[in-house]
Order: structure tokens, then C-alpha cells, then sequence
């Protein structure tokens, strides 16, 4: 008998009751913005902030909207102007260069490895076109990263990590966004912690924390932050730097700080599914495995795999069989935008070139989430499924 698999791609555990109960203590007393505190109240967003950076190592953190929003006020941050070049990724999310367009800077694109990561040849050779590095960490995958930083410190380029997919993964045991000058992470409920929307950022560096913080919205209310830096950082740069408002509120905050405290749990449980389901597919003829390297540690909230050199009719019949039997794949090879799974020539708003290095690897890249409401059974049926129809479009 042919194996359906009847479970939801997209339904995401519960809220957690500690969660619920500190949301509806911020409902009850209704201080729901972020500075709006009672005397002797700290606010749930300070908390957090307060809390995020010491769950990282980091000196700073400021609390945001989304991750999209930390991404830009990183670049405005670090003094991105429009008409700036700055470089990313070709495989990422639209946010990402989305950041980039907003501030009315200019994506330069670099190119993907079969490891899914940055190409450092690539990198090495376009470093001499920006200052700024934005790096998408893109679905969870880490590059050489100290390889990667000596590169851009030799050549002066201020690196901004886009770590969405990463949050509690590490190179070398480092986290991640903690290499580069600032960290931006998500909030939004298909990441690792969620609030539905939402953005942390992190840094060490007292001036880039207190510009990210006035750019935020913190009118001269930065005293009431935990985890920025003294007062009189701020008196250096309050009146040059704009309000682009995006704050977190309490709300919000509230949902979070339960979440970040059990992460270490939640990503042990997203890699024994990942794991499984790796299991399940290695050896599958013409299915090449993304193999991790013993630096990383990484969190497989998604899992990716290639179907290298395949026709496009092929691999959306791969889609359209797996589909059929209830799982759901995601292909960064079409030739228009669907659903999330943009390419760097689909942003029309920003120039490219041809890569096509790049782009055979683009046209392979199959995607798929990996939530924890999945048992490891279902991870065992679901890799069994995909298995079974590439192996007989690999064969037809």
C-alpha cells in the first residue's frame, strides 16, 4: 500500500503556558508599548534585550519589529548611504536584499557553493566593491566563517550577519552573529522562537548599538533599555541619527523570553528530525545530500537537498509525486518568484548578472521545513516518500 503522509507543513507547536501566562499579565495591566513602564518596572522588551545578550555573549541588544527591520538598521547603522554597493548572498530570502533596497543601497550579489553557503572565491574577488558585507546565513547554513572573517578584515569590509536560520548554531563553537559586527535574528513564527513577527540584533559596539537604538524609536527614552550602552554614548549621536520607528512592544517580548530560555531543548529536538530524515535520503541515486562540516553546529529547521543537472519537467514532477503523497517541497530553480523561494534574478529592483556557476546550483535546490510537531516517525515516512519518487523520476 502506497504511504500518505497526513501532517501540516506549517502548524507550529503551541505557545508554551509560561508564555500565555506573562502575555496575558501584559494584557491585564495593558502597557503594551515598550516604554510605557510604571515606576520600579523594568518592561518585558528591556527584559529581553537584557537577557538575549547575555544568552549570546554580546554587550548589546535591541529588540525590533523583524528581522527585516534589524537587517536595515544595521545597514543605516553602520553609515550605508543610498547609492552604496553592499554585498550578499544570490541565495537567500527577499528580505535580505529587500533590507539592502530599502535604504536605497545597491545589492551586489555573490555567489552559492553545493554546501548552500556564500562562495569565498566569489567573495574574494568582488570584496573590492563594497564596505559592507551583509550575510545571509540562508537556511541555517554556515560558511567557513573564520576564513571569512580574515578576508573581510583584511580588506576593510564591515560584516553584518543575517542569522533568520540561525539562531543557536555555531562555527567552531562561536554563535552565530557573533563574528561579524552586528547580528540580526527573527522572531517571526516559521524561525526558531516565535512571536509571529519580530527581530533581535546584537553587537559589541557601544556606537553602532546606540544608533540602532535611536533608529528604532527610542525618542530620548534610552535610559530605559538594559542592554545599550551608557548615556553618554548617546549624547554623541542623538541628534544626528533619525527615527525610523520599529520597536518591539511588551507584548511581544512577553511570548519571547520563555522561548529563548528552553532554545538549546528545541534545537536538540529540530536535529534528531533533521538527522532522520538525512538518514532516510542518503544514497538516494541522483539526490545529493548537503553534508555539514564537523565546524558547524547547526539547527535543521528546514532541510535542503540537490537535484543536480536535473530538467526542469523532472524536478517538477518530483514536487508534483511528493505532493500527491502529502509532502511538501519548496524549488529555488523556477523561473518565476513562488511563494518564498525568490532568486537573485527575480529582484528586479536590483541589478545582476548572469552567474552560472550559481545558477546550476540554484536550479537543484530542493527545500523543505522541518517543524516540531513532526515525530521522528513522520520524519522516517516522510524521507521513505521522497526517496521513493525521485528515485522513480531518476529511473523513468
Amino acid at each position: 500500500m502506497t504511504e500518505i503522509f497526513t501532517g501540516s507543513f506549517t502548524q507550529q507547536e503551541p505557545i508554551p503556558e509560561e508564555a500565555i501566562e506573562a502575555a496575558m499579565a501584559v494584557l491585564r495591566h495593558g502597557r503594551l508599548h515598550r516604554y510605557n513602564v510604571v515606576p520600579g518596572e523594568l518592561g518585558e522588551t528591556a527584559l529581553l534585550e537584557q537577557e538575549f545578550a547575555a544568552q549570546m555573549g554580546a554587550k548589546y541588544c535591541l529588540a525590533v519589529s523583524s528581522g527585516g527591520y534589524a537587517l536595515a538598521t544595521a545597514l543605516r547603522a553602520v553609515g550605508v548611504q543610498p547609492g552604496d554597493p553592499v554585498l550578499t548572498n544570490a541565495f537567500t530570502l527577499a528580505p535580505v536584499p529587500g533590507a539592502i533596497a530599502s535604504v536605497g543601497a545597491r545589492p551586489i550579489f555573490v555567489g552559492v557553493t553545493e554546501s548552500l553557503t556564500i562562495d569565498l572565491a566569489d567573495l574574494e574577488a568582488k570584496l573590492d566593491q563594497a564596505k559592507v558585507l551583509m550575510l545571509s546565513h540562508m537556511r541555517g547554513h554556515l560558511c567557513d566563517m573564520d576564513r571569512l572573517m580574515q578576508m573581510c578584515d583584511a580588506a576593510g569590509v564591515i560584516v553584518i550577519e543575517d542569522c533568520a536560520h540561525t539562531m543557536g548554531a555555531a562555527w567552531h563553537g562561536q554563535l552565530s552573529g557573533r563574528q561579524g559586527a552586528i547580528g540580526c535574528y527573527s522572531c517571526q513564527t516559521y524561525k526558531h522562537v516565535n512571536s509571529g513577527e519580530g527581530g533581535l540584533l546584537i553587537t559589541d559596539d557601544e556606537e553602532l548599538a546606540a544608533k540602532a537604538t535611536m533608529l528604532s524609536g527610542s525618542y530620548m527614552l534610552y535610559e530605559r533599555h538594559l542592554a545599550a550602552p551608557v548615556p553618554e554614548v548617546f549624547e554623541r549621536i542623538k541628534y544626528t541619527t533619525p527615527n525610523v520607528s520599529g520597536r518591539m512592544d511588551n507584548l511581544r517580548a512577553a511570548i519571547l523570553r520563555p522561548q529563548l530560555r528552553d532554545l538549546d531543548r528545541q534545537v536538540q529536538r529540530w536535529n534528531e528530525r533533521y538527522d532522520e530524515i538525512v538518514a532516510g535520503l542518503r544514497g538516494t541515486p541522483g539526490l545529493t545530500i548537503v553534508e555539514r562540516p564537523e565546524e558547524e553546529t547547526y539547527v535543521g529547521s528546514s532541510i535542503q537537498f540537490l537535484l543536480l543537472e536535473w530538467s526542469p519537467e523532472r524536478i517538477a514532477e518530483v514536487i508534483r509525486r511528493c505532493a500527491a503523497r502529502g509532502v511538501e517541497l519548496k524549488w529555488f530553480g523556477g523561473a518565476e518568484p513562488s511563494g518564498f523561494t525568490s532568486r537573485y534574478d527575480s529582484w528586479r529592483y536590483a541589478d545582476s548578472v548572469p552567474m552560472p556557476a550559481s545558477d546550476r546550483i540554484l536550479a537543484g535546490i530542493m527545500d523543505m521545513r522541518v517543524p516540531l510537531t513532526f515525530s521522528l516517525e513522520d520524519c522516517r515516512l516522510i524521507a521513505r516518500i521522497i526517496r521513493s519518487e525521485v528515485g522513480a523520476v531518476y529511473q523513468s
